[in-house]
């Protein structure tokens, strides 16, 4: 793998990630772009002991580009059209997010009475091209292709971690108008967050107060029981979980608990990718419809719980049959308390009737 670093007009970093150790990555952004904006500016809510980033200059970014390759801005470049990535094609392309929810670039931040303390948004966001085919998706890249993916989710996890401030590394692809993109080219997103995001807090209380190794327990159990299983292999296991919150909700563990991906081997990143693959396959199969998803890994924190992390990931939709979609309302939104419309055992024998054999 060769890995080539250069900059944008406005000096945001971008990363190349190539198969092949010729690729030129000589080209240069051309293009006059505004001054980055400063970072959010942090709130603390006393009474969900939550952090909520307020990031106002996020409400101009761009929002489905309706010329398709002709306007989209992770494409390629053109001899016509300049983007976000300068070069004429690509493998994998990681760059700083012109529109960041978090950064380092600071600017002044006051106190806004109450009982809310105020600090900046610091950490960084970055958007990952998983593939310069526009109309490609995760689903139908080469196992080859994810490997590189997961290359540079790993690589960036580490970056990331090393910068100050930086508690928490999230690698997550939104997909769908449904779910909420503004950009339907193939990519995800990393955020570096300045806090250890509250579902982590959560899920790591529980494994604090567990009498044993929650997430092997809850693995096994599962693959023991098997109704709920949806596919695996040697070194992974997707399953529903019992408890699931969303119509289609998918667990994938490595069957060896490591604390992130850059700790994968290559074995298992390797095991990883045609997996997944056929689960997201099986998603798009149901309803015979391309599926909105969520999915987003978990890692362990930078400082904070890693010894009782347990790396996996979870793939979820809000669809819940044809034409219909899992609203959150009042239940959901206010109170935080799921109701779910399918049975997980259900959902799981839909699911593996869509597999890929």
């Amino acid at each position: 793998m060769k890995r080539t670093i250069t900059h944008l007009a406005d000096g945001r970093e971008l990363i190349y990630f190539d198969r092949r150790d010729d690729a030129d990555r000589s080209a240069i952004d051309r293009r006059t772009l505004d001054p980055r904006p400063v970072a959010s500016e942090l709130r603390y809510d006393p009474l969900t002991e939550e952090w909520i980033a307020i990031a106002g200059h996020r409400q101009t970014r761009t929002f489905l580009p309706t010329g398709g390759v002709a306007e989209c801005p992770l494409c390629p470049s053109t001899d016509s059209h300049s983007t976000e990535i300068p070069a004429h094609d690509y493998d994998v392309v990681v760059f700083e997010n012109r529109f960041p929810s978090f950064s380092g670039n600071l600017g002044t931040y006051e106190d806004v009475g109450g009982l809310s303390e105020v600090r900046p948004g610091v950490g960084r966001c970055e958007v990952v091209c998983f593939t310069s085919d526009h109309s490609s998706s995760f689903s139908k890249l080469s196992n080859e292709q994810v490997e590189l993916v997961m290359e540079a989710w790993a690589d960036r996890t580490a970056e990331l971690s090393g910068i100050e401030g930086v508690e928490q590394v999230f690698c997550f692809e939104n997909r769908g108008e449904e779910i909420g993109i503004t950009i339907s080219h193939p990519h995800g997103q990393i955020y570096a967050y300045p806090y250890v995001t509250p579902r982590t807090r959560q899920q790591l209380g529980a494994a604090s107060r567990y009498d044993g190794n929650l997430f092997a327990d809850v693995l096994a159990a599962e693959r023991k029981a098997g109704t709920r299983v949806v596919a695996a292999n040697e070194l992974w296991t997707a399953f529903v979980p019992a408890a699931a919150r969303w119509p289609f909700e998918v667990h994938i563990y490595p069957h060896r608990q490591v604390p992130d991906l850059p700790a994968l081997t290559e074995e298992e990143r390797a095991g990883f990718a045609p997996l997944y693959t056929s689960v997201l396959r099986a998603f798009d199969g149901l309803f015979g419809v391309v599926m909105p998803y969520i999915s987003a890994w978990h890692q362990a924190p930078v400082r904070h719980g890693r010894e009782l992390a347990y790396l996996h990931l979870e793939l979820f939709s809000i669809r819940r049959a044809p034409g219909k979609l899992k609203f959150l309302a009042g239940s959901e939104s206010a109170m935080g308390a799921f109701v779910n419309d399918v049975r997980p055992e259900e959902a799981a024998r839909m699911l593996r009737s869509q597999v890929d054999h």
